[in-house]
């Protein structure tokens, strides 16, 4: 069963957290460009980009797999803003609120990949 990715609110919320990610690494230091923002800002541009893709698939059981994939990135960004944190180019005060982005976006997707997975 096919969705429409651009109504779906995971979908919307990856979009506003991929321009905060965006917004973050443009402040981080030149040295970096190769290193975390290039990481971090494939890692969220991989979570709506995944998410748009598994709607345009022909099964939910499709769908529900790149929504897994999907999680994946959104951990792996959360890592990413945690070495921010430890090698001290970013206050962990700073990154409260997309790590409260993060954890609703990922238990967003979860609950819908059981849903569809059901």
């Amino acid at each position: 069963m096919q969705h429409n990715f651009k109504n779906l609110e995971i979908w919307k919320k990856s979009r506003v957290l991929a321009k905060d990610i965006y917004i973050l690494t443009s402040e981080l230091p030149e040295s970096e460009k190769y290193g975390l923002i290039n990481q971090m800002r494939r890692a969220v541009v991989s979570v709506p980009s995944n998410i748009a893709e598994g709607c345009g698939r022909s099964t939910d059981k499709d769908f529900a797999r790149f929504l897994g994939i999907a999680t994946g990135s959104i951990s792996e960004l959360e890592t990413q803003l945690y070495l921010l944190i430890d090698l001290e180019f970013v206050d962990e005060n700073r990154l409260a609120n997309l790590f409260k982005e993060i954890e609703t976006i990922r238990k967003m997707m979860i609950g819908f990949m059981k849903k569809l997975r059901s």
